[in-house]
């Protein structure tokens, strides 16, 4: 009998930037976790079994579930705080959502103010039940952010202990240096997918390189559009990703996270699911490399054309 996909599975682990926080190399991400219909017991047996395959590091923010879901997280710590000790939890601030949970917001808007954060995280770590964030994320650029008062922010809170890394979401090459000139970054968090390419022609995953620096990666499977029929740019590039992977004898979404986890910048792309078996198969993603020529006829595929 062939053995189930996550058998002697483990997720690697890597440093986002030399200081930075040691992440695995699949961030589980939890943005959805008050649409999988959990239990606080059943959200403790699905953290224990993303570790089981190295999956240590967990993906937040403040506004997921609609300020909902960084409780339910939490629920589940506080029935198992060992939990806590065996993980990284990850975090993002600076959007204010209208949500009956904060009756106060009138206006979806953007709040990288210092008071904002460092309330953000107060916030974030009663939550989750947690003294500590391994990372804090800026979760979008803010036109009104001062980068100065963000870098202090940042520094209050790792001077009290309550974030330990810092870096940012969806920030361009230019507005990602900036704020790393007044306080070192682990990280920019931003979409890429077959699907989403740009970060690899606008500067952004080169910049990330050039400084070391690991993004993370939302929507890796670009939001399950690859899934879906219907979009003749995705149906062709279902057809020839789905090839390449009944080639290798490998799940179709594990040839799209190796083909991601392939690019020299180190990316750490995020899952967005409930399902142990849909993470097992991330992982999965993590333990073969694309040939160049499988690399490239993904990329043609991806984007309509050859490379020159």
């Amino acid at each position: 009998m062939t053995p189930p996909l996550s058998a002697n599975l483990t997720c690697p682990r890597t440093t986002t930037r030399i200081g930075g926080p040691t992440l695995s190399r699949v961030v589980a991400g939890m943005w959805r976790m008050t649409e999988w219909g959990m239990s606080a017991e059943q959200r403790v047996e699905f953290i224990e079994r993303c570790l089981e395959l190295g999956v240590t590091s967990f993906d937040h923010a403040d506004i997921y579930g609609g300020y909902g879901v960084e409780s339910l997280f939490g629920d589940a710590l506080r029935l198992q705080p060992s939990l806590r000790s065996r993980m990284e939890l990850v975090s993002k601030c600076g959007i204010k959502l209208v949500s009956p949970r904060r009756a106060q917001h009138s206006i979806q808007h953007y709040d990288t103010s210092a008071a904002h954060i460092v309330a953000s995280v107060e916030e974030s770590l009663r939550q989750l039940g947690t003294d500590r964030l391994d990372l804090l994320l800026i979760h979008r650029p803010d036109p009104l952010m001062d980068f100065d008062e963000v870098a202090g922010a940042f520094t209050q809170l790792r001077q009290g202990g309550k974030v330990l890394h810092f870096g940012v979401s969806n920030f361009s090459r230019h507005q990602f240096e900036s704020l790393d000139k007044r306080i070192a970054l682990a990280t920019n968090q931003v979409e890429f997918s077959p699907l989403h390419t740009a970060p690899m022609f606008d500067e952004t995953f080169d910049g990330l390189q050039d400084v070391g620096v690991a993004p993370m990666i939302w929507s890796p499977l670009a939001g399950g559009r690859l899934f879906q029929g219907g979009e003749a740019q995705a149906d062709n590039l279902r057809l020839v990703i789905k090839g390449i992977a009944d080639e290798l004898g490998q799940p179709f979404a594990s040839v799209v996270f190796a083909w991601i986890m392939q690019l020299p910048c180190r990316p750490l792309p995020l899952t967005g699911t409930g399902r142990i078996e849909a993470i097992a198969v991330a992982v999965a993603g993590a333990q073969f490399t694309l040939s160049r020529s499988d690399w490239f006829t993904i990329l043609r595929a991806a984007r309509g054309h050859e490379v020159a």
